[in-house]
């Protein structure tokens, strides 16, 4: 399958700065998306959030922008509407067409170039190279300066970056697909549902592959070079019909699967968010969808670090 873009009517962009290691990633829903989300970390940069609570007047959305370059990296959001205004994509207000284009951003200057962050150029080419093709992974777009395991400081932390997955329900729900796309910065380490083993992490030294347990290093009190500056970033999409509603219970389940996957989670550190999309006509019952969901990020989040090359000084999973 091709990740996220297994979803009729949603389109996939990345920009890449492999100098200032840094960029952003456009997820397209020109034709409207029935969008819900939910935050669990403590430390967020979003814009445009009021926009998936189920309360706010608009129904749909048109994108979703995740970068890099912290705060800064909102910016990137700006181009993704000039983009969608130019191909009269929005919300009709009589006067004009607005899109709707939520965005989060994450933490990566301390890797790569601390004054290099996405533009409004950059959103708006991640936006006009959106395909329905496979998903691109590893360090690439809003992934490209991601890391993972920094209790103990960069050094010590790993190369990380974005990674994609769909799950398919079975039985009377065969065709229900339920899609997520993850880009991990997360502080804590990533592991692997299935053996409880830590899959990419903090390290013993800058030179060891060994693992540091991060759980263990913050129960023990060990100094550590901690940073306000981690986020697990988030899209599931279904083709399933929800209410918003219905899609923010989505989201909440999506959350679900980074807490499975990321230890630690939602820490006061972290600014993890997961928004969720609908578009189709697919019926399933909202639980079912949850269960794929959770999995779908799961999947995503460990395939966001084992498609992760050497980047920045850092060790990654991918070889070659």
């Amino acid at each position: 399958m091709k990740g996220l873009t297994d979803i009729s009517g949603i389109l996939v962009g990345h920009a890449s700065d492999y100098d200032g290691l840094t960029g952003c990633t456009v997820v397209l829903c020109e034709s409207g998306a029935v969008a819900g989300g939910d935050i669990r970390g403590s430390a967020t940069g979003t814009e445009e959030w009021d926009l998936l609570h189920p309360h706010h007047l608009t129904e749909r959305i048109h994108a979703v922008v995740f970068a890099g370059g912290s705060a800064f990296g909102l910016e990137a959001a700006s181009g993704v509407r000039r983009y969608l205004e130019h191909r009269g994509v929005g919300f009709e207000t009589g006067a004009a067409k607005i899109p709707l284009v939520p965005a989060a951003i994450l933490y990566d200057l301390a890797i790569g170039k601390a004054n290099a962050r996405p533009t409004r150029e950059m959103g708006e080419a991640a936006a006009a190279a959106a395909t329905d093709k496979t998903v691109a992974e590893g360090a690439v777009g809003a992934g490209t300066g991601a890391t993972v395991g920094k209790l103990l400081g960069m050094r010590q932390a790993m190369k990380s970056g974005l990674g994609s997955r769909t799950v398919e329900l079975n039985g009377p729900y065969k065709g229900v697909l339920v899609s997520a796309l993850a880009v991990v910065n997360a502080v804590g380490d990533v592991c692997d549902p299935a053996t409880g083993k830590i899959v990419a992490g903090a390290r013993t030294a800058p030179d060891s592959m060994d693992f540091a347990v991060s759980v263990r290093v913050m129960k023990a009190g060990i100094a550590s070079g901690l940073s306000r500056a981690n986020t697990t970033l988030v899209v599931v999409a279904t083709n399933a019909q929800l209410t918003k509603v219905q899609a923010s219970k989505l989201a909440e389940f999506g959350s679900q699967g980074v807490a499975r996957t990321i230890r630690p989670v939602n820490t006061m550190s972290d600014g993890d968010v997961t928004i969720a999309l609908s578009l189709g006509r697919a019926s399933a019952p909202i639980d079912a969808l949850g269960v794929a969901a959770a999995e779908a990020v799961s999947e995503a989040i460990l395939r966001a670090v084992r498609l992760a090359p050497p980047l920045g000084g850092l060790p990654g999973l991918r070889k070659g």
